[in-house]
């Protein structure tokens, strides 16, 4: 019996694209992520996650990592759709890794609507949606690993060109690299989210 752990990572940053993330492996080997030392990303540090990344894709049966760009992730904001947009993305994930069972992180204040929403968009699939299931089920915290080394790794190529940090609203260096790149160049860079308020604050008040 497969089962699948599905998580996000980057959905509060300015900067870059939301990562989904799934992984996929038998029941009984669930217990080996235990093993590995596998817990919810948010308490582990950068070089743990970076370890785990590894072991983890070379012990689960398959993964799958999508990217959602700043352009439709603003498109889908304009409609108020952006747990809906997540919910699409999830569910291409699961249907890519056609599990038997599947437990997501809930953005969604009804995670059982949200769950159902994905089950729906995969071909019905089992769908068992949660808040926190990144520290509740280790295929979930497992998934929530993936999802954030893969999106520090997107985070990192664009500081190989941009002198930005965290890529998030509370982080001092994010906010004033927005600031000097839109004064610069009298528009945002494509990989800024023009839809977070934090972004359209900077425009609203700064004169390019």
């Amino acid at each position: 019996m497969q089962i699948c752990g599905v998580d996000d990572a980057g959905r509060g940053s300015m900067v870059g694209p939301l990562v989904i993330a799934g992984i996929s492996l038998d029941k009984k080997n669930i217990r080996k992520l235990s093993s590995l030392g596998v817990k919810d990303s948010k308490k582990l540090t950068p070089k743990s996650r970076e370890d785990l990344y590894k072991k983890i894709i070379s012990l689960v049966d398959n993964y799958h990592v999508t990217k959602i760009s700043p352009k439709i992730i603003d498109s889908s904001v304009k409609k108020h759709e952006l747990n809906q947009l997540e919910a699409k993305y999830m569910a291409k994930v699961i249907s890519k890794l056609d599990p038997d069972t599947s437990f997501v992180d809930s953005c969604d204040v009804n995670p059982t609507r949200f769950g159902k929403e994905i089950s729906k968009l995969a071909c019905d699939k089992k769908v068992k949606s949660y808040h926190h299931a990144d520290s509740r089920f280790i295929v979930v915290s497992a998934a929530s690993i993936i999802a954030k080394v893969s999106r520090d790794k997107a985070i990192a190529r664009l500081r190989e060109t941009n002198d930005l940090g965290s890529g998030y609203p509370s982080d001092r260096k994010t906010i004033e690299f927005v600031k000097k790149y839109y004064q610069t160049h009298k528009i945002m860079p494509n990989f800024v989210r023009k839809s977070w308020k934090p972004t359209q604050k900077i425009m609203e008040k700064t004169n390019p």
